[in-house]
């Protein structure tokens, strides 16, 4: 009797497993983006203060990742560094340029091994690749590694820019998305898209709802750096700007709705 009840609890245990998978493949099957790159900016993880490591960003960037993450979507994440110091600014103070970028550099993955700290106590796999070799903090930059890491379903996070000074971040997010393929490019800001000028200081400034890369370039908007976009109009990734701080976005997103700005071909 013992055997048989065993026998039935497993069988339906199997079936709300199977359900759970069905539909699962569902809503994957209505993701637009299945591999997404997102671009988030250290002024973004500082919080109000835009300045240092603000933990309730974190957990709540983490919240909305792993609701992207849970439609079934490959995700893989650039950070910035410019909470804790940007390259240019520090040049400014005097330093050397290029001492100055590695310096920013070196922020990102502090950043990084914040985040995928958070995302792990959530009870998800995360890895932290870096462009600057750092074996005691994390896995070296390397691609397929990278392919391999997205294909067994874990979530990852560039850090150390490209390795090189006088690229940003944002060019760094856009050469990681080339490099892996990704769908799109998600551009993660404090603004619901993209306008003709600083919404935050102008009232009067017009959003516009799409772009195409050239419009853009042309405009010499400057929520990305033209080496960033130049690079995604070369490989045809869409970049969407949207509101980070507007919950289920991501996911919103990833489901194809309309959300911010889309700049592409």
């Amino acid at each position: 009797m013992i055997e048989e009840k065993h026998y039935r609890d497993n069988k339906r245990e199997g079936k709300k497993e199977e359900k759970d998978q069905k539909n699962n493949d569902k809503e994957t099957n209505k993701i637009k983006f299945k591999r997404a790159l997102i671009k988030l900016s250290g002024e973004i993880l500082g919080g109000e203060r835009k300045f240092g490591l603000e933990p309730s960003v974190f957990y709540k960037i983490a919240d909305e990742i792993i609701e992207g993450y849970n439609l079934g979507a490959e995700i893989a994440i650039v950070v910035g560094g410019g909470n804790i110091i940007r390259g240019i600014t520090a040049e400014k103070t005097g330093i050397d340029r290029t001492t100055a970028d590695y310096m920013g550099m070196l922020a990102t993955i502090i950043n990084a091994l914040f985040l995928q700290e958070v995302i792990e106590k959530k009870g998800y796999q995360c890895r932290v690749m870096s462009a600057i070799h750092t074996p005691a903090l994390c896995e070296p930059y390397i691609r397929r590694r990278a392919i391999r890491h997205l294909e067994k379903g874990r979530i990852i996070i560039f850090a150390g820019g490209t390795g090189n000074p006088y690229f940003s971040t944002d060019t760094a997010a856009s050469l990681r998305a080339s490099e892996i393929k990704a769908d799109v490019i998600l551009k993660a800001t404090k603004v619901d898209g993209v306008y003709d000028s600083d919404p935050l200081t102008n009232k009067e400034a017009v959003k516009f709802d799409e772009l195409t890369y050239a419009e853009f370039l042309k405009l010499g908007l400057k929520i990305m750096d033209a080496t960033s976009v130049t690079l995604c109009m070369e490989k045809k990734i869409p970049i969407i700007v949207f509101n980070i701080n507007q919950e289920g976005n991501i996911r919103k997103i990833l489901l194809g709705e309309k959300i911010g700005t889309i700049v592409h071909a």
